[in-house]
């Protein structure tokens, strides 16, 4: 292809990113996971970027597990959308950001489906306002929050206390970048970069100093799913994948994972301890396993931010070998204090996954 063909492809694969004043989708899954992210995005947006964010107590659940595993059907989810829609309607908000990546790809679904088949949004019009006396209009931007942090990756270079470079050898730590199927797998034209060449964490890592690690199995799903996961008993599907992974990044070296997918992080975080307990095994030279960020952490370590107000230590891989290499001054001591500085005391150590 041309240089002339390729631009006009790449094209395909932009979005327009609101620069202000967005409605804050959180996601229900995240709370649970990695809660200190989400307020680390916010506290990135309004204090290192000066930006507008609304973050609201009356938002529910997008339904997306129970939709994606057929117990909610499509028109109930269409329904909680349109809910979601009318309540940033009603905060005088345009810009819509949720926090998920399988809600990015549930709003996006539902629009798509209302776009092309009018009369379902006449129904699910007719439905909201049967059980909520509610009426809705549509975002005029939807995007998903690493989509903003993305936009913004310069600001925060500029603004970096850290960098992505391993103190110690001056040379770039090798990152690999996960993208969430939901963000770019489902409406490929919906994610930067579209679903091969997604740039929205890769640029993240570039601009901040890291390198991109290439590896076989770059866009292999982490394994989790829904309807698998759902069932105990199918949960080692979800491993398989995950391990498939593991074992084709390991020749790379890399020095953490970074995803843009709340279940992404979550599970190839715990996964390393299971396949630890199960095999032996873990996915590094030194036997802590690869730490794995959410892209909220990793701009706010960059930033300088304290890792453990992230909440970093709720993961199962312990972080502190990734903060040594950046030289990020960190205090080992509170670690597991609560946030009036008790000590909530040290978790049981794992028998074969070191921790800190």
């Amino acid at each position: 292809m041309n240089d002339a063909g390729k631009k006009r492809y790449w094209k395909e694969y932009q979005k327009n990113i609101a620069n202000d004043d967005y409605y804050y989708a959180r996601s229900c899954i995240r709370q649970n996971f990695f809660p200190g992210s989400e307020e680390t995005f916010l506290k990135i947006l309004r204090e290192t970027l000066g930006k507008n964010v609304f973050d609201d107590p009356h938002q529910t659940t997008c339904t997306g597990i129970a939709y994606h595993s057929s117990i909610v059907p499509q028109q109930t989810t269409m329904t909680v959308v349109a809910r979601q829609f009318s309540l940033m309607n009603e905060a005088g908000y345009k810009n819509f950001i949720p926090s998920c990546v399988t809600s990015f790809g549930i709003y996006s679904e539902m629009m798509e489906t209302w776009g092309h088949f009018p009369e379902t949004m006449e129904k699910t019009k007719e439905h909201l306002k049967a059980a909520t006396g509610r009426d809705f209009k549509l975002p005029e931007n939807i995007v998903h929050t690493s989509d903003i942090i993305y936009k913004f990756r310069n600001i925060i270079a500029a603004k970096a206390k850290y960098k992505l470079i391993n103190k110690a050898t001056g040379k770039p730590l090798n990152v690999v970048d996960h993208i969430g199927c939901h963000y770019a797998k489902i409406f490929p034209e919906k994610g930067l970069g579209g679903a091969e060449y997604p740039v929205v964490l890769s640029g993240m890592i570039e601009t901040w100093g890291g390198k991109v690690v290439d590896y076989p199995e770059r866009r292999h799903c982490c394994g989790f799913g829904f309807r698998q996961y759902i069932v105990k008993e199918n949960r080692g599907y979800s491993l398989s994948n995950s391990k498939k992974k593991f074992d084709s990044m390991e020749p790379y070296k890399p020095d953490f994972i970074v995803a843009n997918c709340p279940g992404c992080s979550y599970f190839m975080d715990r996964w390393q301890y299971t396949i630890a307990e199960m095999e032996g095994k873990t996915y590094d030279e030194n036997g802590y396993g690869i730490p794995v960020l959410t892209y909220e952490e990793m701009a706010g370590l960059v930033l300088g931010f304290d890792p453990w107000k992230m909440g970093m230590q709720l993961h199962q891989v312990s972080v502190e070998p990734l903060l040594d290499k950046m030289g990020i001054v960190y205090a080992p001591a509170d670690k597991y204090k609560d946030v009036n500085g008790k000590d909530l005391g040290k978790p049981l150590q794992p028998n074969n996954l070191k921790c800190y």
